[in-house]
Order: structure tokens, then sequence, then C-alpha cells
């Protein structure tokens, strides 16, 4: 069977954000994330990485990348070198398309007939401020179900807003099954569109 994966933020070779999860430095970090993905992906599975690869050049990150199992799709975030708010992202799409199936701003999924927005941002929250940063790049909160990055270790879920991120996420990519479960459960707090209706 094939299976699909959700993870965000790895910050591979970020010195300050391996502090920050705990790790003694870069290489210690990188490796614990190598290790979570190689225990949780095969082959046959799809991984989508909801953006911030690498917070500098994505140079060692799409080569850890192109080493790991799985197909992979990049959804960038505000610090990736491809993403449409730095300037000429365009030219680096091709060298993240050397480790990645697809590169985009953002995707859409249907998940047991609900619809599921792909983002690296939320609807609203951020990492480390009281105020939204990035807001020209975020999607409008339309009622659909969004699973995103961005936020760290700020929140798991939010309303519709699921944090697929690494902080929240360490020990390997959120799998569709777990990101389903949670829909379910916001559901039954009254949170997002109502699921379809059985088939007769």
């Amino acid at each position: 069977m094939n299976n699909v994966f959700y993870w965000s933020d790895p910050h591979f070779g970020h010195a300050f954000v391996a502090g920050l999860r705990g790790f003694a430095d870069p290489d210690e970090h990188d490796n614990h994330l190598i290790q979570a993905w190689n225990a949780t992906v095969t082959k046959r599975d799809t991984v989508w990485v909801l953006g911030d690869l690498a917070a500098a050049s994505p140079t060692r990150a799409l080569e850890i990348i192109r080493h790991l199992p799985g197909t992979k799709h990049l959804v960038f975030g505000n610090h990736d070198y491809g993403h449409p708010g730095r300037r000429n992202a365009q030219r680096l799409h091709r060298q993240y398309l050397a480790a990645f199936a697809s590169v985009q701003s953002a995707a859409t999924r249907v998940i047991e007939g609900r619809t599921v927005l792909l983002s690296h941002f939320p609807y609203d929250g951020d990492s480390h401020s009281e105020f939204d940063r990035h807001t020209q790049w975020r999607l409008r909160d339309e009622g659909n179900w969004l699973v995103h990055g961005h936020v760290h270790d700020e929140f798991d879920v939010r309303r519709t807003q699921i944090n697929v991120g690494v902080d929240k996420w360490m020990d390997g990519p959120a799998s569709e099954a777990q990101v389903l479960e949670l829909i379910r459960q916001q559901e039954s707090a009254g949170y997002g569109k109502p699921p379809p209706a059985p088939k007769p």
C-alpha cells in the first residue's frame, strides 16, 4: 500500500533551530530527521514537504532529500530560495527539481471527500511574533482544511489548521491517516465543512 505523508520546517543545516530542538549541532539534528524519515517512509510512499527545507543555501538539504525514500513534493516556505517572495526565485526551481518531483507555492488534496489545502503558512498564527508575517502569501480561510507548517511548536491544531511541522512531529512525517484523524476530531468539535454524505 502506498502512503502519503506531510512534514514541514526541517531546517536542515540550521544551527539555531537545531539548538532549539535540543540537538548539539546541525549534524546531530539532521541525522535524527534522516533516521525518522527512513523509519517512516518507504520508496513507494509520497511525502509533501511544506516548506523551510533550509534557512540558507538549499544545496546540502537537497542532497539529503535526494537520497531519502519516496516521491517527494515541495511547497515553498518563506526561507526557501525558490519561494516567490524572493527575487528571481524562478531561476532556482530547476535546482529544487533535482530532488523533488514537483515544487509549488500551495497545493490541494482530497482526503475522503474533503478538500485539504497544503501551504507552508497557516491561515493565521506565527512562530515568533504576535503579528502574522508574510500575509500576502497566505491562503484565504474559506472553511477548507489546511495542512501547514511555519508556526513550529506554537500549536498542534487550531480550528481547521493542522500543523505538521517537525517540532510537533519529531519522530517522522505525519501520515495522511493521522491527519484525517485530527480532521475528524475537529469536525466533532464543530469545525470545518461537513464531511461528504455516504453514497446510498
